[in-house]
């Protein structure tokens, strides 16, 4: 299988990578913005002219793309989450060669659910901030094309590489730090949201598993399993030998307070507003439906949440 893997050098497309090069029955091309791309393309700034002669002279069988932003402002989400997305979708309709696309979108196109449940691929989309409504509007576009498409919402992806920023990375960080300087306590903030865990390896498999199936439209990709942050906090404390107590500075909207994790850092250690308490959009839980997934990939996670958690761990280890 000719495979072409846009966004080869981002945090999930690293994954996606070794896990179609470890296939010897696959023969991939990676495109992307960096210097270690098979080749280099710009899918916000490039045309689809541009992409359809590359795709015509490849001609590839399946075209994944994990290409995309999760920080910045309204606009610059949109050029590089949905932009991109459809220059991706008319270069693969002028071209020849029929690709079938995988699409990573992810569980903020949904928005807050109601405590308790899980969302299927059925539920009505409201995504509750800027990043999800452009991940929204690319499951759209790739939707209404009218291609040989399916779309992996990824719920929230964690272990090995976990960006610094992200919720669990911030958690990290603050337990190395408190670790480094002797601390015996550890004050937090935002610990009381619940999250849907995946491994970054168990969504390589799914890509994977969906760029060989016929599968089409929405698919879940999570653990089933709703996990409060603080309940993570507690794991991670285990793991990392941390012995000193954990407080929780959840405050009502609008307070001050040490930075929430999830929230973004502010330029300065001192106490920074918390604008509002779910950045990512998504409020208090979430908790994905993965039974698609199941029957129609034949997939399920394989990885638990401690042994990501280790591995997050292990990489803010090394900064000590």
């Amino acid at each position: 299988m000719r495979a072409l893997l846009i966004g080869a050098n981002g945090y999930l497309g690293r994954f996606v990578a070794d896990r179609l090069l470890a296939d010897p029955a696959v023969q991939l091309t990676a495109l992307g913005r960096g210097d270690d791309a098979d080749v280099r393309f710009d899918l916000a700034t490039g045309s689809p002219g541009a992409l359809t002669r590359f795709l015509d002279a490849v001609h590839p069988q399946v075209v994944i793309n994990c290409a995309g932003a999760t920080r910045g402002g309204a606009r610059e989400l949109t050029r590089h989450n949905t932009v991109a997305v459809a220059t991706v979708c008319e270069a693969l309709r002028r071209s020849g060669c029929g690709a079938r696309l995988v699409q990573i979108g992810c569980g903020a196109e949904y928005g807050p659910s109601q405590p308790g449940s899980s969302t299927a691929e059925d539920a009505v989309p409201r995504p509750g901030g800027p990043y999800g409504v452009s991940k929204l509007a690319a499951t759209e576009l790739v939707l209404g094309s009218g291609l040989d498409a399916v779309v992996l919402r990824v719920f929230s992806p964690a272990g090995p590489g976990t960006p610094a920023g992200s919720p669990l990375g911030r958690l990290a960080e603050a337990m190395r730090r408190a670790m480094q300087s002797g601390d015996g306590e550890l004050k937090l903030g935002g610990l009381g949201a619940q999250r849907d865990f995946i491994d970054v390896r168990d969504v390589a498999r799914a890509v994977h598993a969906a760029s060989l199936s016929a599968a089409q439209g929405v698919i879940n990709i999570g653990s089933g399993r709703a996990v409060r942050l603080r309940d993570a906090a507690g794991i991670l404390a285990r793991v990392a030998g941390y012995g000193g107590a954990l407080h929780e500075l959840d405050a009502p909207l609008g307070a001050h307070l040490r930075p929430a994790i999830g929230h973004p850092r502010a330029d300065s250690d001192h106490a920074a507003p918390v604008a509002y308490p779910y950045p990512d959009g998504c409020g208090s839980w979430q908790q994905a439906d993965v039974r698609t997934a199941r029957d129609r990939l034949g997939w399920r996670p394989r990885i638990n949440l401690e042994e990501s958690l280790a591995d997050i761990w292990m990489e803010a280890a090394c900064r000590i």
